[in-house]
């Protein structure tokens, strides 16, 4: 089979930065990439997202950390992360090194806004990335009623207000898909100053061992990713597109160039690979041939020209219920 150039069919401009093709690797699959250097040509991808940064070390969460869930995978790994002050020292001057030719966005988690604002400052400090993306699956303070900053539109906005003060560099917001309906969330996400919004975050789950009768996974529940999580992406990224003009990245589920266009009709721009990564580390070069492919064969001569072009769709589909 001849080689396909996929930079002439796949390359955006977004955000003011040239991505040379749709596909990134999701936060918390690809640690900062230097972790995958030896296994796959990371050039060959439009970008990654790092693991998430909090403002403190954290050694994680017991193990197992994760299981197999059928045609999914459940973690919770407890954003296991060196912290700001080794992502500032060590981490960031290794990718401007070595990840100059691809976008990097760095992902931020905290439990209250003010983390995520010193996290922010502390890596405006150092540079080296595009931007950054806003991990809000995270719960709140306690005193603030503990849900998480994306199940709480007036929280959301609170963080991303005062992360856009503090950065010029495009502000993307990772929502969680567990809401009644993920478009006005969004809606406020881009009311608040972000530039594009990751949809979507894991799904909360628990598998029980019966023969312990314990959580499969030591620290009890955690995040569903993976083909079982697809659908639930794809529908919150049609519903955004819906309800907002920011840029758009699909993730969940994608395992091949199919899935991924299937994003790209809903509405994404970019698309984010994660779980496939932990079975073949080679995963996102795939879905990225494959997307030439398919624009090759389609007499596409860029992929822009797929965003958001679903078919039959234009009936809202009900958050809730079965089929109707």
């Amino acid at each position: 089979m001849r080689p396909i150039d996929t930079n002439m069919r796949l390359s955006q401009t977004l955000f003011g930065a040239t991505f040379h093709n749709p596909v990134l690797l999701a936060a918390g699959t690809c640690g900062f990439g230097e972790e995958l250097e030896d296994a796959l040509d990371l050039e060959a991808l439009g970008g990654i997202v790092t693991k998430s940064v909090t403002l403190e070390p954290r050694a994680g969460n017991p193990p197992p950390r994760v299981v197999e869930a059928g045609n999914a995978m459940l973690n919770s790994v407890g954003l296991a992360n060196p912290g700001l002050e080794r992502v500032c020292s060590e981490k960031l001057p290794w990718m401007r090194e070595h990840l100059s030719s691809i976008q990097v966005f760095v992902s931020v988690a905290g439990h209250v806004p003010d983390e995520y604002w010193r996290i922010i400052e502390g890596l405006e400090s150092v540079g080296g990335f595009l931007g950054y993306e806003l991990n809000l699956s995270c719960p709140n303070d306690t005193r603030l009623g503990g849900l998480p900053f994306a199940l709480d539109p007036d929280a959301l906005r609170v963080v991303v207000e005062g992360a856009r003060k503090l950065t010029d560099r495009p502000l993307l917001v990772k929502l969680a898909p567990n809401v009644p309906d993920i478009g006005p969330v969004a809606e406020a996400a881009e009311d608040a100053g972000a530039d594009g919004v990751t949809l979507v975050n894991t799904m909360p789950g628990l598998l029980i061992d019966i023969a312990s009768r314990r959580a499969a996974l030591g620290a009890g529940s955690g995040g569903l990713s993976g083909p079982a999580l697809r659908a639930v992406g794809v529908h919150a990224v049609h519903r955004a597109r819906a309800c907002t003009s920011i840029t758009l990245l699909g993730v969940g589920g994608i395992t091949a160039a199919e899935d991924a266009i299937q994003y790209l009709l809903a509405g994404a721009s970019l698309v984010q690979v994660g779980t496939a990564t932990f079975a073949d580390p080679r995963a996102a070069q795939r879905v990225v041939m494959g997307i030439a492919r398919y624009t090759e064969k389609m007499g596409i001569e860029n992929v822009q020209d797929l965003i958001g072009v679903v078919q039959g769709t234009d009936r809202p589909v009900p958050v809730s219920g079965g089929p109707r």
